[in-house]
Parts: C-alpha cells; structure tokens; sequence
C-alpha cells in the first residue's frame, strides 16, 4: 500500500470511497472489502445495466442500433451494444446521454439513503468515476479514493478467462479512458491486486485501518 495522500474536508455522513482502476484490476473485490458487512457498495455497472433494459432507452436503442440490439426478449443486449460502442465514439456519446442521467439519479439517491439509514460507509464502483466528474460530480462526495492496481498481462489474462474477451481488448477499451497513471496519482490509497485473494483482503484491510474503520 502507497503512503496515502490527504482526504478532502466531509461533511457528517457515511465514509465514501471510490474505487479506481484500470478493466478487470479486481476493482469489484475490493469495494466488497472495504464496504464489509456494514456498509453500501454503490455499482454504477449494475445500475447501468438496469437503465439499459429501461423500456424508453430499449426503444430509443432499437431505433439507433436495429432490432439486432435486443434480444429475442425484448432485453437488450449488452454484447453487442459494447462491441458497436467501443468501435464508434459517437455511438458511444449517444448510448452514454440515455443511461448517464438514469444512473447519476440512482447514485445519488443512493447516497441520500445511506445518510438517513446512518450507513457507516458506502463505496462508489463507478468506472468513468473522474472521466465523468464534470457531469455527476461524484469525485467531491468521496472522502478517500482508491486505486486498484494490477499488471496490464494479468487484467488481460483475467478479462480472457472470466470475461471470453478477446486478447488484448482490455487495452483497446481502456484506449478511450483516463490514464491508469493519471488515475493512480488522483488516488489516495493504491491497493495492489497481483496475489492471491488473502493478499488482497489484508492490503484492504490496511486501508481501513488507515481511515479509522478496523
């Protein structure tokens, strides 16, 4: 574990963290961690997911994409909206502009019902966390940031094995990304993911411990 850098000034409330890293660092492991068994883990991706199968996006999405969009039914199919996105930045942006606003409303619901729930931490995994902090602004609400890091041939190894990607499509995808050294050095805590599971969960486990919640 990095020495940490200072968090910014909060206000009463849950501890908020958010969760950095590059595509398949094990971004999803650690959040578990550090929300625990007291706490929220907020995943924008499970959010997204719901706003995609969102009957007014699945129209908008079968106009924009063809019928081939969803599936036999009616469900959209996220395989291959990810495949035609990635390859086309301003299919992308359009995508983006239906399901931002639906996600950024649950998030920040979310976060209002953990402070009326006295929730003593929540985690945010939302992956464009700083790319898209001009629109959800989500970056003042964490009091400490974490960044996942993991070796580029072991997240491409991990997105093959558990994901079918195919080799290589980690770095393409993260191509359209802040920089994983950039995102390193905005973190407050950096947790390496290279060994196994207990290794893992005791680097985390550092953190809170850092932060008053051991």
């Amino acid at each position: 574990m990095d020495p940490p850098r200072p968090a910014p000034d909060r206000a009463a409330g849950p501890v908020v963290f958010g969760v950095l890293g590059g595509v398949a660092s094990g971004k999803s492991a650690v959040a578990a961690r550090l929300a625990g068994p007291r706490g929220v883990v907020v995943d924008a991706d499970a959010l997204a997911g719901e706003a995609l199968d969102d009957p007014r996006v699945r129209a908008r999405i079968a106009r924009a994409f063809g019928p081939q969009a969803l599936g036999p039914d009616g469900r959209t199919r996220r395989e291959v909206l990810a495949e035609r996105v990635f390859r086309d930045p301003e299919a992308r942006s359009r995508l983006e502009g239906w399901i931002h606003p639906i996600v950024r409303e649950r998030i920040l619901a979310a976060l209002a019902r953990a402070a009326q729930q006295a929730v003593e931490r929540l985690v945010l995994e939302v992956a464009l966390l700083l790319e898209n902090d001009g629109e959800h602004g989500l970056v003042a609400r964490c009091d400490h940031l974490v960044f996942v890091d993991a070796p580029a041939a072991v997240r491409d190894r991990r997105a093959v094995e558990n994901r079918g990607w195919a080799p290589g499509e980690v770095l393409r995808r993260e191509a359209a990304q802040l920089s994983l050294d950039e995102k390193r050095r905005r973190a407050h805590y950096v947790v390496r993911n290279d060994g196994t599971p207990e290794q893992l969960d005791a680097r985390v486990d550092e953190v809170l411990a850092d932060v008053g919640l051991g």
